[in-house]
């Protein structure tokens, strides 16, 4: 409407003018309701291209949308496991820090674990107590066959000496018999080796590894039980929140409820533009906002991201060949768009509807030396028509609260 407003005075007005005052004619005489349309014929025709010109410019250059929102993402509480609540430490709606129990899952199972573990420890200890006094026996056991080997020995070089001095003194068979005992007995000095050596290495490597196997079943164990207190990840605030003692959940198909971070869906804006935009979307652009969660109150922004992929088109390789006729409607470019000014989405709930206008700059163009006088006066032009597209959503800012309000029909 004030597009067409405005290009009457510079295409209707003018042609009136000229019949009014040049040729003489007046309204009610030669201008009638019947004539109208073919005397200013020339000036309506130029007010609709114009006007059509106009539009197409000011939607083109300074691309709007009310496909606007403060997306942003939930956590679902969820345990690692699955089990019955067996206590519930917060309400429906609460705020939480990061580490607050939540809820408790039924634990019997994992505390008789943990309970076991720490009994195997204790008998790996007892174990290695009792290890220590193998080898001050197998020890004693040694000095005792070395003292019965040393025994044997002195009684065999005894007679042997006297056999030497005064051959058969000392019957042979004697001497066969005490060599027979000294190798028995020289035997047992090296099984009560071979033992203490056993004993030694039971205790030095058997045993810790199996202390160090029982303490690592003992923090498995440990992390088990731990995983039945469901903690808060993050610092945020838990909503819909409706579990309770006996209820039974799992990751798959029964959350306990949602966690909301904090400062979720209050740092940046997204707005999706038609895909007609795409050239015109760049980094660094101003633009306004307007969310229905704050009436009145225009949000200055600029537009800190583009993205380079349009989602319609993203698709799931399957068993089916894609058939393009099948999309339903052509996606959009996804803006991102933070305020310019610290605390602007103060007061913006999040998720909340917004209405968004992009403004081109082409000062940068415009200052440049090599910009020709005629490109120069196009931008002025196209920069200078944004300020009708921003009267629009100030107009739009000013009637939301009474359209949703009054003509919506709630």
């Amino acid at each position: 409407m004030f597009e067409l407003m405005f290009c009457s005075l510079l295409t209707i007005l003018p042609d009136y003018l000229y019949r009014r005052y040049a040729q003489g004619k007046r309204f009610g005489k030669e201008i009638t309701f019947f004539s109208i349309w073919y005397e200013l014929r020339w000036g309506i025709t130029g007010c609709l291209m114009l006007t059509v010109s106009l539009i197409t410019m000011i939607f083109y250059f300074h691309p709007s949308t009310s496909s606007a929102t403060l997306y942003y993402r939930t956590v679902p509480i969820l345990p690692e496991g699955s089990g019955r609540v067996a206590e519930v430490n917060v309400g429906y709606s609460e705020a939480v820090k990061k580490g607050d129990v939540l809820f408790r899952l039924d634990s019997s199972k994992q505390q008789a674990a943990l309970e076991t573990a720490r009994r195997k420890i204790a008998e790996v200890d007892a174990s290695m107590t009792s290890a220590e006094n193998d080898v001050v026996k197998a020890e004693a056991q040694i000095q005792e066959a070395k003292a019965s080997l040393q025994q044997a020995k002195d009684e065999l070089d005894v007679k042997t000496e006297l056999q030497r001095r005064n051959p058969g003194i000392v019957p042979q068979r004697d001497i066969e018999k005490l060599q027979v005992v000294v190798n028995q007995r020289q035997a047992g000095v090296d099984a009560a080796t071979a033992s203490k050596t056993s004993a030694t290495l039971r205790l030095s490597t058997l045993l810790p590894a199996e202390k160090a196997s029982a303490q690592a079943a003992l923090a498995e164990a440990q992390v088990d039980l731990d995983k039945t207190f469901v903690r808060a990840g993050v610092d945020g605030r838990v909503e819909q929140f409706l579990v309770r003692t006996g209820d039974v959940v799992n990751q798959l198909m029964r959350p306990a409820g949602v966690l909301v971070p904090e400062g979720a869906g209050r740092r940046a804006l997204q707005a999706g533009f038609g895909q007609i935009e795409a050239q015109v979307m760049k980094v660094g652009m101003v633009a306004e906002a307007s969310c229905i969660s704050k009436p009145w109150i225009i949000i200055p922004m600029v537009v800190t991201n583009v993205q380079d992929y349009i989602a319609a088109g993203q698709f799931r390789s399957g068993e089916q060949l894609i058939e393009a006729q099948n999309v339903g409607q052509p996606g959009t470019i996804l803006a991102f768009l933070e305020p310019l000014y610290k605390g602007g989405l103060e007061g913006v709930t999040p998720g909340s509807s917004c209405i968004v206008n992009a403004y081109t700059s082409n000062h940068e163009e415009i200052s440049a030396k090599e910009t020709g006088t005629g490109r120069a006066i196009a931008l002025h032009v196209v920069d200078g028509v944004g300020l009708v597209h921003a009267m629009l959503l100030r107009i739009q800012a000013l009637l939301l609260p009474i359209k949703t309000l009054v003509l919506s029909g709630h």
